[in-house]
């Protein structure tokens, strides 16, 4: 799928299944394969970024079967060499957290990945897992990242920036390490899927007021895993059944860990109705049915300690934004420039292409509300921006063209189909 088109064509409704949470079933994998034991996954995400998992993971010799439920065998915290560079395809994920897990292992080992990936910033994990003890370089502090692993100490780190993805790695490398104990601080509060499942998996590891602190040198049990829908997913379809008149959908079995949530608190503060329905857990992750009607929205401000909690959900969220009535401010999202394209920039040209007047600033933008037009959005490459403007066609006057969005396939391959299904009851 090289380009989506979208158009008006109607009201969201019906019930659908949102797939399975990525940054769960990154982690799922990992910490299984580096466990004592094994483990079944349900749910698990199958697409590119998640495959890519795990086929580093069986070149380090897990055993990992696919099928409707994941078997996990794991390797009770000690890895084998690699015999080759381990591709990690378009996911930064696979790339920062088997980074911190290497720094563990007492072998050699190389991380790689296409040509989007091998433009993102990885000192952000190369330089703390250095100063752990692990020998670590980078192409100007991108990848391909080599990894010495071994000897590594776990200390006391203070992130500059809140991002679960350092957060993960550094706890991994902990994991590994010979001695010390992990004292970690960041800005805000990152999401916390990595502190819920390996509490889960008898790691002890937990937050003494805003330091999280792990004790080296400790090894995983197998635990399995049932994965909820991924909110970041479920975001675009928020989105479109909030804009779209008469929409009226429900998502279900949709991940609403609160540090996650961040894109509901920006919606309801736009005025989106969306009632949570049918709570519950699954594998300690709360979850929900989201129903969702159209409604007329306004502007808002995101900025500040909300956007760690929606960062991957801006782009969508600039849509919704479109369609309100008055101004929307984003701030305090400078990372989205370092994402798998810089998306402030990629989101104000799709929002330029289609009429919608925005201001591009250095963290964020400001949108003014109004009609969207139809037009030509080029993605870049990126899943989330093509996503986005999918959503965003089916508001819109005249037909929308998404181009350079194969990449859809990363998170979401099944995207194009189910967004067609809401759109036809």
């Amino acid at each position: 799928m090289s380009h989506i088109e979208t158009r008006a064509e109607g009201p969201l409704t019906g019930r659908l299944e949102m797939p399975g949470d990525k940054s769960v079933s990154h982690r799922a994998l990992i910490f299984n394969a580096l466990a004592r034991g094994e483990a079944r996954i349900e749910g698990l995400l199958e697409a590119r970024d998640v495959e890519a998992t795990a086929d580093c993971l069986r070149a380090l010799g897990a055993t990992i079967e696919s099928g409707a439920c994941w078997r996990v065998v794991g390797m009770a915290g000690s890895f084998c060499p690699p015999g080759r560079v381990l591709d990690c395809g378009n996911s930064g994920t696979t790339m920062r957290l088997l980074a911190g897990m290497l720094a563990g292992q007492p072998f050699p080992s190389v991380l790689d990945g296409d040509v989007h990936l091998r433009e993102r910033p990885m000192a952000r994990v190369a330089d703390p897992l250095g100063t752990m003890g692990a020998r670590i370089s980078t192409r100007e502090g991108r990848p391909p990242i080599s990894v010495h692993g071994g000897g590594v100490v776990a200390g006391a780190f203070d992130s500059a920036i809140a991002s679960a993805q350092v957060k993960s790695a550094l706890v991994l490398a902990t994991l590994g390490a010979g001695k010390g104990t992990l004292r970690f601080t960041e800005p805000h509060r990152s999401r916390d899927h990595t502190e819920r499942m390996l509490g889960a998996m008898g790691v002890e590891i937990g937050w003494q007021g805003n330091v999280l602190v792990v004790p080296a040198g400790q090894v995983p049990t197998a635990t399995d895993v049932v994965v909820p829908g991924d909110i970041s997913a479920a975001a675009f379809f928020l989105v479109a059944a909030s804009i779209v008149p008469g929409s009226d959908l429900v998502l279900q079995g949709v991940g609403v860990n609160p540090t996650r949530t961040g894109v509901l608190v920006a919606l309801e503060a736009m005025g989106a109705q969306i009632e949570p329905l049918n709570r519950r857990e699954a594998s300690g992750e709360p979850v929900a049915d989201l129903r969702i009607r159209a409604t007329s929205l306004r502007g808002a401000r995101i900025e500040g300690a909300l956007v760690p909690r929606l960062i991957d959900e801006i782009p969508v969220l600039a849509v919704a934004a479109a369609c309100a009535e008055g101004e929307t401010i984003i701030a305090d999202a400078r990372e989205l420039r370092v994402k798998e394209s810089d998306r402030i920039a990629a989101t104000v040209a799709g929002l330029r292409a289609m009429g919608v007047q925005v201001q591009e600033t250095p963290d964020g933008m400001r949108i003014q509300g109004g009609n969207l037009t139809g037009g030509v959005v080029d993605a870049r490459g990126d899943h989330r921006i093509a996503m986005a403007f999918a959503v965003a066609g089916c508001a819109a006057t005249g037909e929308t063209l998404v181009r350079d969005a194969a990449n859809v396939a990363t998170s979401f391959p099944l995207f194009e189909q189910t967004l067609r299904e809401a759109l036809h009851g």
